[in-house]
C-alpha cells in the first residue's frame, strides 16, 4: 500500500488491466490523405493492430482488449470490404487473454450494413442495436455505446432511424453537402453525415444502467466512437445529441471516464464534474514504423492509459466513491 496525493491509501497493482486501438481503417489501397490533408497509411494500419496484438499477448496480464470503431476504411473497394473486415476482426481474434470488443464507426457503416457488420464484430443485440455492457470485476462496469443509433448510414434506406437522422441533418444542416461544414458555426459544425446521435430507447437503457451500477456501487467507463466533450476534440467530430447524453451522465457521479475515437488527433479533457475524456489517437495515422495503441491500468482511484509512440499515456485520477 501506497499513500496518495490526498493521504490516502491506495494499492500499488491494478485491479485489472486492458488493451485498447482505435480508427484502424485499414485498407488494401496505397497511402492518402484526409479531406484536411494529412496522411493516411492505409496499409500500414494493420500492421500497427498486429504490433498491438504481440505487445497484448506478450504482457499476459490483460482481461479484454477495446476496439473503438472503425475497423476499415471508407475508400476500401466496396467488393473487397466483407474480406477487409474479416482480415481485421482475424487479427484481433489472435489476442490470446479474453474477449475483445468492438463497437462500430462510421467507416464500418460505409463498408458494411449493420446486418451484416454485427455477426462479424460478435457485437450481439437485438434489432440491429450495437450497444452494451460489461464487468470485468465487481468494482467496474463497461458501457459500449452506439453513436450511429440514430444515423443516416448504417441502417436501411426508408429505416425510421434514418428518417430521423435525415429529419436533424436538413434541419441543423443547411448545405447540400451534409459532411461540409460550411457557414455552420461553433458547436453546430457537428450535425455532419459521418456523425451521429444516441437515440430515446439507448438513451433509456443508459439511464438504467447507471442506475444500476449506482446501486452496486460500482465505477463506470463510459465507451463510444464518437466523442462526448467539446473541449476534447473538434465540434465537427462529437455526438450530435452529446448535451444530452452528458446531461444525464452527470445526473450520476458512478462515471469516472469517458473513452472515444473519431477524431483522429486525440484528446483530453475534465468536464465540469470531474469526469475524465480521453480521445484516442488514430492507428490509420501512424507512418510506417510507428504505433499507436495503449494499455491500460485500472485502480480504485484512477485509470492510467499507458500509451505506445504516438497514443499518449495519461494519468486520470478521481474520486473512488460514487
Amino acid at each position: 500500500m501506497v499513500l496518495s496525493s490526498n493521504g490516502v491509501a491506495t494499492t500499488t497493482q491494478p485491479l485489472f488491466s486492458f488493451g485498447l486501438i482505435s480508427d484502424v481503417q485499414y485498407a488494401d489501397i496505397p497511402d492518402g490523405r484526409s479531406f484536411l490533408g494529412v496522411p493516411r497509411y492505409y496499409r500500414h494500419s494493420i500492421l500497427v493492430l498486429q504490433r498491438a496484438v504481440k505487445e497484448w499477448n506478450t504482457h499476459q496480464k490483460h482481461k479484454f482488449v477495446i476496439n473503438f470503431g472503425d475497423i476499415v476504411d471508407g475508400f476500401c473497394p466496396k467488393d473487397q470490404s466483407l474480406g477487409a473486415v474479416q482480415r481485421v476482426v482475424d487479427e484481433f481474434e489472435k489476442f490470446q487473454g479474453g474477449p475483445v470488443y468492438h463497437m462500430i464507426g462510421n467507416h464500418c457503416l460505409y463498408n458494411l450494413p449493420r446486418s451484416k457488420l454485427l455477426p462479424l464484430l460478435k457485437i450481439q443485440t437485438l434489432d440491429g442495436r450495437a450497444y452494451y455492457d460489461f464487468s470485468p470485476v465487481p468494482e467496474y462496469r463497461f458501457v459500449v455505446l452506439d453513436g450511429y443509433d440514430i444515423s443516416a448510414i448504417g441502417w436501411p434506406q426508408h429505416h425510421p432511424k434514418t428518417l430521423e437522422a435525415l429529419k436533424i441533418l436538413r434541419e441543423k444542416n443547411p448545405n447540400e453537402n451534409k459532411n461540409s461544414p460550411t457557414s455552420m458555426e461553433g458547436l453546430e459544425r457537428r450535425f455532419l453525415m459521418f456523425n451521429g446521435a444516441i437515440g430515446n430507447g439507448q438513451m433509456e437503457w443508459l439511464d438504467g444502467i447507471l442506475l444500476e451500477a449506482t446501486k452496486l456501487k460500482q465505477k463506470v467507463v463510459v465507451c463510444c466512437h464518437l466523442p462526448l466533450d467539446p473541449s476534447a476534440a473538434s465540434e465537427k467530430g462529437l455526438l450530435w445529441n452529446y448535451d444530452e447524453v452528458m446531461n444525464l451522465i452527470h445526473r450520476y457521479n458512478c462515471v469516472k471516464v469517458c473513452l472515444a475515437g473519431h477524431y483522429h488527433r486525440g484528446g483530453y479533457s475534465i468536464d465540469s464534474h470531474g469526469i475524465h475524456h480521453r480521445i484516442l489517437e488514430a492507428a490509420l495515422e501512424c507512418p510506417p514504423g510507428t504505433d499507436a495503441f495503449g494499455n491500460i491500468d485500472v485502480y480504485d482511484d484512477r485509470i492510467s492509459l499507458v500509451g505506445t509512440d504516438r497514443m499518449k499515456s495519461t494519468d486520470m485520477h478521481f474520486n473512488p466513491s460514487n
